[in-house]
């Protein structure tokens, strides 16, 4: 039986540190962690490991139910799919278990509470960018890309993979910012 931590960001600004020193404070040997939105389960490799890795009376930790996901039918798929292995889920802020009914119950609540959040925030930010749209201040999100190293690469002769590993992105930001106008 084994304690298997899971902690996660959703951008590579952020700090998984906390989450990390927290899941091996409660006695995690293994810690899989992953800076990547919780959005969707698409991209998050580390958490597919986690899941193949989970034997019978394992225990999958995580420190709050939003670091697995925000949307409440993925989060119960994930606890599901846990327990098909023989395992089990805690959260430990707040502490719940999915050993017990009300565990359940507990997780389908903050589950739900977890997206609800998430829909709040991508309102907000919605609406915060219209106002600055309105007033003139929004010019558009920050480059994150240097769009003229990219275009030169490319037209030395570099490939999408070269560019990407020497920028420290993905293939397919290179491809758009080549197909760019």
């Amino acid at each position: 039986m084994a304690r298997i931590g899971y902690a996660r960001v959703s951008t590579h600004d952020q700090d998984l540190e906390g989450q990390v020193a927290r899941l091996k404070a409660e006695g995690c040997g293994v810690i899989r962690s992953e800076k990547v939105s919780g959005g969707s389960r698409d991209g998050r490799a580390e958490l597919a490991t986690v899941l193949e890795f989970l034997r019978p009376g394992d225990e999958l930790v995580v420190t709050r139910l939003d670091r697995l996901g925000r949307d409440t039918r993925d989060v119960l798929n994930l606890i599901h799919e846990a327990e098909q292995r023989g395992a089990h889920v805690t959260v430990l802020d707040p502490h719940v278990l999915t050993r017990g009914e009300m565990g359940h119950v507990v997780l389908t609540v903050l589950g739900m509470v977890a997206q609800m959040e998430r829909r709040f925030i991508k309102e907000r930010q919605r609406e915060g960018i219209e106002r600055a749209k309105g007033s003139g201040v929004y010019a558009g999100g920050k480059r994150r890309l240097d769009h003229d190293r990219i275009s030169a690469m490319s037209k030395a002769g570099d490939g999408a993979a070269t560019i990407a590993m020497a920028l420290g992105c993905s293939r397919m930001q290179v491809y758009r910012v080549i197909r760019e106008p």
